[in-house]
């Protein structure tokens, strides 16, 4: 079966599975777990592992997918956007990290920024990625650590990019 019928046929209950589940996340919706939930199911298609299985099966694969990934979520967990205001003047960490137009950095604006922040190696590395366009995944996957991971550190350079606006 192709994973276009299976996602049609189960988007309702998937649907109704991420919106129960989502009740504790603010900066999470729904669609952002469903999302989740179609990655994971993309993931064992791919290995072959719903070959053969019932609905069931699957929606409940989901669910635990759901479960495990929000319990690897917790209060202090940020979810960062580039676009997202970090300062009272309602600069976004997009605008504090020039661009050039062809996608490369400004060299000494961006170094500047940096160790105003006082970003660690690994900080800055994750800010670089996830500012070329990376899903928090992908950035994950080229260092070699978590999404989770990566999900903290941008809360850390967050934190710091205010620390360095409250000065």
């Amino acid at each position: 079966m192709k994973f276009e019928k299976i996602v049609k046929k189960l988007t309702p209950k998937l649907r109704g599975i991420a919106y129960r589940l989502n009740g504790k996340y603010t900066v999470l919706d729904h669609d952002d777990l469903y999302q989740e939930a179609l990655a994971h199911m993309w993931e064992e298609f791919c290995a072959g592992k719903l070959e053969g299985k019932t609905d069931s099966y699957v929606l409940q694969g989901a669910y635990y997918h759901l479960k495990n990934h929000l319990r690897g979520l917790d209060d202090n967990t940020f979810f960062a956007r580039l676009d997202e205001p970090v300062s009272e003047d309602g600069d976004t960490l997009g605008e504090l990290m020039p661009v050039e137009d062809d996608g490369g950095y400004e060299a000494a604006e961006t170094r500047e920024l940096l160790e105003r922040c006082g970003l660690t190696a690994q900080e800055q590395e994750v800010l670089h990625l996830y500012a070329d366009g990376l899903t928090v995944r992908e950035v994950g996957e080229q260092i070699g650590v978590s999404h989770v991971t990566v999900l903290k550190t941008m809360e850390k350079i967050r934190e710091k990019v205010k620390q360095l606006n409250k000065i």
